[in-house]
């Protein structure tokens, strides 16, 4: 039986102990993950005839689901004991799990979207539970001079899993599909059960990590709920994250319902377009890490966040060419950009929320964090997928035509049908929303073209040819210096020493 109460000092010793079992605990996750969500998920729901809004639902039952989070600073306030409530809602996560992929295979006679929907409900409610209880675990685990290192190492190594694994079973589907149709649904039964299984060993793994012992103060829990809304800073990041995670969340949950239902693609492309941006996010994360404990989380979102708007928006291009490869050349080209930029952003958006999160309230002001985003991610699939519907009649085309003796010839230049209107409204909150990143004010913050002019050195002493990148990482200033009718500033100081990556 392993012991799962908190120690009041750990040892180096135990530190590295803990820190290498996370990576392993990481990788049984991923693997649970990669064969129960995503496109595999999107596609079993498709197969069992799940609406837009219905898709649109189970996009939004991870982030609704934070709510639980409420009940988890209680139980923390309680026992104090994070490990045992980490351990023990991550086996009741995995539970339902299993449930989905039995049903499947045994009853598939019974299985129904709504069943699925019911099920993944609390498998997310109590992986919600489990998630808090781990980000503050960890938090005082991990040394905060390494937050971003270790992080950055961490999700490199199950991003890497995910790639190899998803097309592996990408390619398996596919070859079930074509030649045996009827064992699909028997298919996705096998990996929830697969999935589950692994979880449940990742629990394990998770049981081994040490805990250091957190004291808590004695504030009644609501006034400690109140302590992160009256944190002035933390509340401008609150206030940027809910309106960002809002818009992307209108139309991320439905770029592989587009892909399979407006174009047709096998979940192999999907998939390998899907590894693409995941070759890309581990080609950069330990570059975002390293940039992030350098300088600061805030500088290193700044920069993501205006690339990852360009991917939304240039979603709205795809599907206006009759051929297959020009199609799938442009979404090489966004899958590309928003691996790299959401490699960046989902790891400052979490070092970030741990840095300004005072030790003693950060159960408190993480779950606060956790909590109002979610009410704010949850609704942006629902609206995503009510626009999907109201625009399934509505299309604008942009085109030039050409008329002469000789030629008569069309060029599309825009074509937005239900699913590209989503990607522009998208675009366009999410670009609002960095007027609210600017207002937050982190330690050790460094401007953020001062960064920029560093990296572009770095770039142009590696890939001489990648100098476009770093015009790509000023568009936002620029554009927004034409809306304020103001010339963007001009940064005169001298370039610092370009910093060592050799060691990363």
């Amino acid at each position: 039986m392993v012991n799962l109460k908190p120690k009041e000092i750990l040892t180096e010793k135990e530190i590295q102990c803990g820190l290498s079992l996370g990576i392993k605990e990481g990788l049984a996750t991923e693997t649970m993950t990669v064969l129960t969500s995503g496109a595999f998920l999107i596609a079993l729901s498709l197969l069992l005839g799940a609406s837009n809004l219905q898709i649109g639902l189970i996009a939004s039952l991870p982030a609704f689901s934070n709510v639980s989070q409420l009940l988890t600073i209680w139980l923390v306030k309680r026992y104090n004991n994070r490990r045992a409530l980490s351990v023990i809602f991550s086996i009741l996560a995995r539970l339902p799990i299993l449930v989905i992929g039995f049903i499947a295979l045994l009853f598939p006679n019974r299985i129904s979207i709504e069943f699925i929907i019911l099920f993944l409900f609390f498998n997310f409610f109590f992986a919600s539970m489990a998630g808090l209880s781990w980000n503050a675990w960890m938090k005082d685990l991990i040394p905060e001079q390494i937050l971003g290192t270790y992080f950055s190492r961490r999700s490199s190594y199950t991003q890497t899993l995910n790639a190899s694994l998803s097309l592996v079973v990408a390619l398996a589907i596919d070859y079930i599909k074509k030649h045996y149709p009827n064992l699909e649904l028997d298919s996705y039964g096998s990996m929830f059960i697969v999935g589950g299984i692994i979880g449940i060993v990742g629990v394990f793994l998770l049981s081994r990590i040490p805990e250091p012992k957190a004291y808590l103060g004695d504030e009644n829990i609501f006034k400690l709920f109140a302590l992160p809304l009256k944190d002035n800073n933390f509340l401008r990041l609150l206030i940027f994250n809910s309106f960002w995670v809002f818009s992307l969340s209108i139309a991320t949950p439905f770029f592989t319902v587009f892909l399979m239902k407006h174009l047709n693609y096998s979940i192999s492309y999907i998939i390998t377009l899907t590894i693409i941006s995941q070759l890309c996010s581990i080609a950069t994360i330990r570059s975002w890490g390293i940039f992030a404990d350098r300088y600061s989380n805030k500088t290193i979102l700044s920069i993501c966040a205006p690339i990852y708007i360009i991917c939304i928006g240039a979603w709205s291009f795809v599907g206006i060419y009759t051929n297959f490869s020009s199609n799938f050349a442009l979404l090489v080209i966004i899958y590309a950009l928003m691996g790299a930029a959401t490699a960046g952003i989902n790891l400052s958006l979490t070092n970030i929320g741990l840095k300004l999160a005072p030790r003693r309230e950060a159960i408190a002001y993480l779950s606060v964090k956790n909590v109002i985003t979610a009410i704010f991610s949850s609704i942006g699939p629902l609206v995503g997928g009510y626009l999907a519907d109201y625009f399934t009649n509505r299309h604008l085309n942009i085109r030039i035509e050409w008329t002469s003796p000789n030629l008569d010839k069309v060029f599309r230049i825009l074509s937005l049908n239900q699913w590209n209107f989503l990607f522009i409204i998208g675009a366009f909150l999410a670009l609002i929303s960095l007027e609210f990143l600017f207002r937050v004010k982190e330690v050790g913050e460094v401007e953020k073209n001062l960064v920029v002019k560093i990296m572009r050195s770095s770039i142009r002493n590696n890939l001489k040819d990648y100098f476009v990148v770093g015009n790509l990482l000023n568009w936002h200033s620029h554009m927004m210096a034409v809306i304020k009718r103001k010339k963007p500033e001009v940064i005169t100081k001298d370039i610092p020493k370009e910093p060592d990556f050799s060691s990363g």
